[in-house]
């Protein structure tokens, strides 16, 4: 932990070995918040880069409590809220792979193939709420506050995630 904090520190003075090593350190767990919430590799990897090409802004106005990765997570996840609400305006529809034509493996065994192409097929609110809850251990009032919906609609959408996921998982 204190190294962290002596990194951020270095970062907030210029230290771009610092920096490189701040997101060498935290560049996965921001990746794979993206993946999960955008449900593509491209767009994770734009969020993700505009996390990174940000932070040594951000990092001036980080609070350090000993939590970075915690809020670099809830930035990935904001970053994700905002190109949503920025492609609704434009009028934008995600192109994710072609995932139509797969059929359920061999032995009906659940992989993660399965689950992905079940997560790709929620609507982004239910998959964004489940990603947050269930993957990422965020309480439905931090969901609220996140997402700006109350704790029981994002309790409902959790739920109504789950269903659809229990449904999709057992007809693959």
């Amino acid at each position: 932990m204190t190294e962290t904090r002596e990194l951020v520190e270095r970062a907030r003075r210029g230290d771009a070995q610092a920096f490189e090593a701040l997101v060498r350190g935290f560049y996965r767990a921001a990746y794979a918040t993206a993946l999960s919430l955008t449900g593509n590799d491209m767009d994770a990897e734009d969020v993700v880069q505009d996390l990174f090409v940000g932070l040594p802004e951000a990092l001036k106005r980080y609070e350090d409590r000993g939590r970075l990765g915690a809020w670099l997570r809830t930035v990935t996840v904001r970053l994700v809220l905002m190109r949503r609400r920025a492609e609704r305006r434009r009028g934008e529809v995600a192109l994710g792979p072609d995932v139509a034509g797969s059929g359920p493996p061999d032995g009906g065994v659940l992989n993660r193939a399965d689950m992905d192409h079940a997560l790709r097929a929620l609507p982004d609110a239910m998959r964004t709420v489940f990603v947050l809850k269930a993957l990422e251990g965020y309480t439905h009032a931090e969901i609220g506050t996140l997402l700006g919906i109350r704790a029981g609609t994002s309790e409902m959408r959790y739920h109504r995630a789950v269903r659809r996921l229990r449904t999709a998982l057992k007809e693959s």
